[in-house]
């Protein structure tokens, strides 16, 4: 999608797009004499400026412009509203026929930041991945190809391009990873795309196999990988746009590329969801990305174990003991229990060989979180207070919504194991927290750790506002827009 800002509404074919905030509508008296037909088609469908409701007309002009008045609410906090207002439009137009749409601000009192997020919601919703599907009609097809935000004010153009752009970059490149199935996404191949996606934006890019991760001990990640042909990775991307020698934030994802449960093998129905079971890493290489491409004053490295979950001959069983590389050992009880024996053995590696202050790990990780918050919250477990009021600050700006929840000895005591350090389950209760203090076992002293799991997240099977059905890029705002509070400002 082609962004464009500008001061007046251009010559030509378009789309217009007027919001209303409640019953604030500026733009309807500059449709001159279309105003009294715009105003009548608004009084016989009820609109009221509601947030998300839209009403489509058609006004005089050489061609019979089309006409969107989109409600924003009249109580909505302007950067969200504005987001709303550039994705509806955009999800209303995508393929309505129209190749040009022009959102027209003035009145509406938008600075540049709430401008740019019009832009920004518009560019996030119009992302679409068609690749596999062959037999499109044309009335199926995109047609909508820019948009032109008008009366954003001085500035909107630059705050889009310094703040916002990288972020549809990186959220993009996480939405396509998870989209893609597990027979063109595995951890090679996870690799080599984010490695394309990358070039040029000065990341650091590592990677390790199998031989370098069995030298290293990490014989939790490697025996969930043991029943796949697909060999296992270790991602490590690195930015350094901070002060030299100043610690890092560590980012971590799980990077399951597909979760048959191994032997512990999970029902029939549904189990092609399992190939975004990487949502977290993801997540995690969209945000790396995000934040290079914006040049972030912030220095910070991600992390990702890349293995697929399979139950051949050479699996992992239920019961095997597995040592990890912080010499920990565990009773594996459920092979479906895999994301959180990758984590540890990454989380480990993280912490030797870049000693950051802060740890924040995503993971798809548990049903039970699903259970607790459907799909409208992520879960956030954290040893560290400013950490956790620092995450949920930035959920609140940047939209990937978290709820925090408790860590306890109590809980902790439910993965101890009679043969072993621990168990890689506890009892049904308490799935997710038990999970939680599963990886809380790896965290160094002294290091600010929180668990995101965003397993209702990542995937979603209804359209909102900024994605359509499908991968939502949940976790890349968020870590961009926890950068940009805590170590930037």
């Amino acid at each position: 999608m082609k962004i464009r800002f500008a001061d007046a509404r251009p010559a030509g074919d378009y789309a217009l797009v007027l919001p209303a905030a409640g019953p604030n509508r500026p733009g309807i008296q500059s449709l001159g004499g279309g105003a009294a037909a715009a105003e009548a088609a608004l009084r016989r469908s009820r609109f009221e400026g509601d947030s998300g409701s839209i009403v489509e007309t058609f006004v005089d002009s050489d061609n019979g412009r089309r006409l969107l008045l989109i409600g924003t609410g009249a109580d909505a906090k302007p950067g969200d509203a504005a987001e709303k207002l550039g994705g509806n439009a955009v999800a209303r137009l995508l393929t309505s026929g129209e190749g040009h749409a022009v959102i027209d601000l003035t009145g509406m009192g938008y600075d540049a930041d709430a401008a740019a997020r019009v832009a920004l919601g518009a560019a996030l919703r119009s992302w679409r991945y068609d690749r596999y599907r062959t037999r499109l009609k044309d009335k199926q097809k995109p047609t909508l190809t820019s948009i032109t935000v008008v009366g954003g004010g001085d500035g909107a153009q630059k705050r889009y391009e310094d703040r916002y752009a990288a972020v549809v970059e990186g959220v993009s490149l996480t939405r396509e990873l998870v989209t893609e199935p597990a027979n063109i996404i595995y951890p090679e191949t996870f690799v080599e795309r984010v490695k394309d996606s990358i070039q040029g934006s000065g990341l650091e890019m590592r990677v390790l196999g199998r031989d370098e991760m069995t030298k290293l001990g990490m014989g939790a990640l490697l025996g969930v990988a043991q029943g796949s042909v697909r060999e296992p990775k270790m991602l490590i991307l690195k930015w350094s746009g901070g002060k030299a020698g100043e610690a890092p934030v560590a980012f971590i994802g799980k990077g399951v590329t597909f979760d048959t449960g191994g032997i512990s093998i999970k029902p029939a129905l549904g189990m092609e969801s399992m190939k975004w079971d990487m949502g977290g890493a993801g997540a995690v290489v969209g945000a790396m990305k995000a934040l290079a491409l914006r040049k972030a004053k912030a220095n910070v490295v991600g992390v990702c174990g890349l293995v697929e979950n399979m139950p051949d001959g050479n699996a992992q069983r239920p019961g095997d003991v597995v040592t990890t590389m912080s010499g920990q050992t565990v009773e594996v009880i459920n092979t479906d229990a895999e994301g959180r024996l990758v984590l540890g053995d990454v989380m480990t590696w993280a912490q030797k060989n870049f000693q950051p202050k802060v740890m924040i790990d995503l993971a798809t990780l548990t049903g039970a979180m699903v259970v607790t918050f459907g799909h409208e919250y992520a879960g956030v477990f954290s040893n560290d207070d400013k950490l956790a009021a620092n995450l949920l600050k930035a959920a609140g700006e940047s939209g990937d919504k978290l709820w925090r929840q408790p860590l306890a000895e109590a809980y902790d005591r439910l993965i101890d194991s009679p043969i072993a350090d621990m168990k890689n389950v506890g009892p049904r209760e308490a799935g997710s927290i038990t999970a939680a203090q599963f990886l809380q076992r790896f965290v160094d002293d002294g290091v600010a750790w929180a668990h995101l799991d965003i397993a209702g997240m990542a995937w979603s099977d209804k359209a909102s506002a900024t994605y359509d059905k499908g991968a939502t890029g949940y976790g890349v705002r968020l870590l961009d827009q926890y950068i940009a509070d805590t170590v930037e400002a």
